[in-house]
């Protein structure tokens, strides 16, 4: 029992320092090379276009693994370049989001959410119930009830993150009230250093794999499958093609 709780301890260390080698490595790479968000459009493409929603902190090329994946897939993928490192308050960049939808006149989607983006998308989700815009959100390790670990860095745009925080718990009862939680996909792994408790959301269709990390899953194969998987769960819901 013992050896197998050291056991478990030092790999989840090891997956922590991992995963923060991980987040600056590709944030550096983010910095000096530039993607060209137009090279991921697949305008002739059949499918519902997918909107990319990184977490805070994070430009979207921190989600440029997933984007390539579903580039090779076919999928018409939007990177909301306005965000910039999302920083601002969750109704901020929905309000970002919700215009690039207008400005670029999608009339269908999936969003696909890291972290934060995952909240946003939520609070999208909630706004454009009633409308056939957004089918759905896919949210990779989401912090849904917040975290205990926002309590250690005391900075304004981590507040959103405490455990039953205003801005979670208006949230949470705007999703419920709605019932859009039941067109999330939540996928999450065994061990998040960022979020002890979980993604793991009461009403929507939980997927928990066997990675560890916050930011390296993005880069996992299993997680790129169940993004895959989640997007076709949400798209045959509403009789689309995927």
């Amino acid at each position: 029992m013992i050896l197998s709780r050291l056991t478990t301890v030092r790999t989840n260390l090891t997956a922590w320092v991992r995963d923060y080698a991980y987040a600056v490595r590709w944030q550096a790479d983010g910095a000096v090379n530039q993607a060209d968000p137009q090279a991921y459009r697949r305008r002739d493409s059949a499918k519902p276009a997918i909107v990319l929603l990184p977490g805070i902190y994070e430009s979207w090329t921190f989600m440029l693994p997933v984007a390539n994946v579903l580039r090779d897939h076919g999928y018409d993928v939007h990177a909301v370049t306005e965000l910039g490192y999302n920083g601002g308050t969750l109704e901020e960049m929905a309000l970002v989001v919700d215009r690039y939808l207008r400005r670029e006149q999608i009339e269908r989607c999936v969003l696909v959410g890291h972290s934060k983006g995952g909240l946003i998308g939520r609070l999208l989700l909630a706004q454009h119930h009633q409308s056939a815009v957004i089918h759905g959100l896919v949210a990779v390790n989401t912090p849904f009830d917040g975290s205990p670990l926002a309590r250690l860095l005391p900075l304004p745009a981590l507040r959103v993150f405490l455990p039953h925080s205003p801005e979670l718990a208006e949230l949470a009862e705007l999703s419920t009230s709605r019932d859009v939680d039941r067109n999330i996909v939540s996928i999450y792994g065994r061990f998040d250093p960022h979020i002890p408790g979980g993604s793991r959301l009461d009403g929507a269709h939980n997927v928990q794999l066997g990675t560890r990390g916050h930011f390296r899953p993005l880069s996992d194969r299993q997680v790129h499958r169940a993004i895959l998987e989640g997007i076709e769960l949400l798209t045959s819901a509403r009789g689309d093609a995927a």
